[in-house]
């Protein structure tokens, strides 16, 4: 790729879709931007694009635009299947993502996270444990910053990039020094159309890797430890249930090929998904030549991420927790489980193909005394609920009253669970908005518990 001398159409402009046209800018490059969504914010990017070098296109421009162009940036929120790219490739011209951009051009080693849940959790956690044994290493990918905008790195750096089924659409490139997969389970069928296709788009991070690279691959999942059988690369295991060639939980300790690393009641985060991605971070740790001590030391001192199982407050005796980023029915699972004591769980929101039933069979026999449902999805939720028999179940339209009910029907000693196992573009812009708005909440009943208490300690003095 030769951005000097080639066009490149970007459609889309998040966060990803801005960062790759300033980077193509910089290398000379001619850009067209456009974007589906309109609005202030999308018209104001396009604004302070178009002051940097690159070309806005109106809708009626596209089909002239797009013929003029070699190559179409697809941002990693639109399909693969839209129009445009099915155009550029009838055409035989390139469709690419951001962060195949950013995989031919940088120069560090990488070590790529993938998986239908944990790889925020796992990224953070990795990431701090290569700085804190001697790495500079930053974080980036999906978890916010996209990776085209650590093409300076130097070779001594490390890009611990978390990289999702929607990027490995358009992404070929990339051969990472470590490729991680921590699980596969249903998600995004809205987007993918069938398990088999999002199998193979999480195996596609594999497809590169040569004898000098890794895999660290989750034993425990049936589908993740197939994937030993298609690559080249060295293979070490993790696994909560037996012994394997890699990381392990072994009589409530972590070991890493026989030697002891600490024990799992350290770890701050709890459940057993946060001891699967802390073993998948320990062999990558060991691969990077990090020592014990200093990985042991930072694991027992990470607390977590926003929006995943974080608890927000505590009013009235009930304690709230936020686990926004649990967009799937998997997620939703695991949080639950992870909760001590009875929980009033809210769900809904934007539907992503999901069969619920697996979830409201799964919710039968856990801690759950009460599911609020809303959003878009709140009807098909209840049609599985009752199909499963699970009847302790209120429906209604929108989040901002789901929470209050939630609140109505908690007791002391019990938790209001925000994990909606599914999409929040219903009704926010992303689930950290939500998770946003949920906080936003109880810190309000925080607020005028604490003004009721020093108006009747007011009444007491009167």
């Amino acid at each position: 790729m030769l951005p000097k001398r080639q066009k490149f159409l970007v459609l889309g402009l998040s966060r990803s879709g801005k960062s790759v046209t300033k980077f193509l800018l910089s290398r000379q490059a001619v850009v067209y931007v456009y974007d589906d969504v309109t609005g202030e914010r999308a018209m104001r990017t396009a604004e302070e694009l178009c002051t940097l070098g690159a070309r806005a296109v109106k809708k009626e421009e596209l089909e002239s635009t797009a013929k003029v162009c070699d190559v179409l940036v697809l941002s990693p929120g639109i399909s693969i299947d839209h129009p445009l790219a099915v155009y550029f490739k009838r055409n035989g011209k390139s469709v690419v993502g951001e962060t195949e951009i950013a995989a031919r051009f940088m120069r560090c080693p990488v070590i790529a996270v993938t998986g239908t849940n944990g790889k925020t959790t796992t990224v953070s956690m990795l990431t701090a444990v290569l700085n804190d044994g001697g790495y500079s290493a930053t974080a980036c990918g999906n978890i916010g910053v996209p990776m085209v905008e650590f093409c300076s790195l130097e070779e001594t750096q490390v890009a611990v990039a978390e990289i999702s089924s929607f990027q490995m659409e358009t992404l070929g490139s990339l051969c990472p020094h470590i490729a991680v997969i921590l699980n596969v389970t249903e998600d995004h069928l809205n987007r993918h159309y069938n398990m088999e296709n999002y199998v193979f788009l999480k195996g596609k991070l594999l497809k590169n890797s040569s004898e000098a690279e890794y895999a660290v691959l989750n034993y425990d999942d049936r589908t993740v430890r197939s994937f030993a059988e298609k690559t080249k690369a060295q293979v070490l295991y993790f696994s909560v249930r037996e012994r394997v060639d890699g990381a392990y939980l072994e009589d409530g300790a972590l070991y890493f090929q026989g030697e002891k690393i600490m024990q799992a009641s350290e770890l701050l985060t709890g459940g057993i998904h946060n001891i699967q991605n802390a073993l998948a971070v320990i062999c990558c740790a060991k691969i990077m030549g990090v020592d014990n001590a200093k990985i042991a030391g930072t694991l027992s001192s990470f607390k977590g991420i926003k929006h995943r199982i974080e608890t927000v407050g505590e009013v009235d005796g009930i304690k709230y927790v936020d686990d926004s980023k649990g967009t799937n029915v998997d997620a939703t699972v695991k949080a639950v489980q992870s909760i001590q004591g009875e929980t009033v769980l809210l769900l809904g929101g934007k539907d992503k193909g999901y069969d619920y039933d697996k979830l409201f069979g799964a919710l039968q026999n856990s801690s759950v005394t009460q599911a609020v449902l809303y959003g878009e999805n709140r009807y098909k939720l209840l049609q599985s609920a009752r199909a499963k028999g699970f009847e302790q179940i209120t429906v209604c339209k929108n989040f901002d009253f789901a929470i209050r009910i939630a609140t109505m029907q908690a007791k002391a000693g019990q938790t209001v669970l925000l994990s909606p196992a599914s999409a929040s573009f219903d009704e926010f812009s992303s689930y950290e908005e939500r998770g946003d708005a949920f906080a936003q909440y109880v810190q309000t009943l925080a607020k005028d518990e604490s003004d009721e208490n020093v108006v009747a300690d007011e009444g007491e003095n009167e």
